[in-house]
């Protein structure tokens, strides 16, 4: 089913309920999205196990049959990643209409639009959720640009600060061999957030 389905053909559509109900829907995907990531995190975890399994076998027919199990764990994680990217995008969408319900006074209604989204950004946002290649924060762009809202606005629950992305960069120099010790990436990773967070109330 596709978001302008999604939107507006359920038995109740998400234009016609209620803040309360907005909330709900967004619990239910968070609870849908936190399963996904669950589900990649062990498929993770048991490739590295057949990875190191595979590194010290030395029977050519049982390292082919762990080269193939190991191909179908990584098929398996690709497909669960790409319903993990629509479950997330699906739940900031949920979460804008919900921020928008609660300000509705400054939400303008025209006709049949939700909030500020027209029938055409409907079909636009559609082809993003669908789209394999949009990223979470990309697709958060977009419909923070549709819906007027900030992007800074709630981005603690549906995407990535300066400081979470400060994270991320840390997690990366770690993978790339430039930082080694955990406990020094922790550290430096701490202070960057707590930096960015007294920028931010300052």
């Amino acid at each position: 089913m596709g978001l302008l389905d999604w939107l507006t053909k359920k038995r109740k559509p998400l234009s016609k309920m209620t803040r309360q109900e907005l909330r709900q829907q967004e619990l239910l995907l968070e609870k849908e999205r936190n399963l996904l990531l669950r589900r990649i995190e062990k498929l993770g975890r048991d490739k590295q196990v057949l990875f190191e399994r595979g590194a010290k076998e030395k029977t050519p027919e049982v390292r082919r049959a762990l080269a193939q199990e190991f191909e179908m764990k990584t098929t398996e994680q690709l497909m669960v990643s790409r319903q993990l990217n629509i479950r997330t995008k699906e739940m900031v969408t949920v979460a804008r209409l919900r921020m928008l319900r609660e300000n509705a006074e400054r939400a303008e209604q025209v006709g049949d639009r939700i909030g500020m989204i027209g029938g055409r950004d409907l079909m636009t946002l559609t082809r993003l959720i669908e789209n394999d290649a949009v990223t979470a924060e990309m697709y958060q762009e977009r419909l923070d640009e549709l819906l007027r809202v900030g992007a800074g606005v709630d981005e603690g629950r549906t995407g990535l600060s300066q400081a979470g992305q400060a994270v991320l960069d840390i997690w990366n120099r770690v993978d790339r061999g430039q930082i080694t010790d955990v406990a020094e990436a922790f550290d430096e990773a701490d202070r960057r957030v707590r930096e960015q967070k007294s920028a931010a109330e300052a």
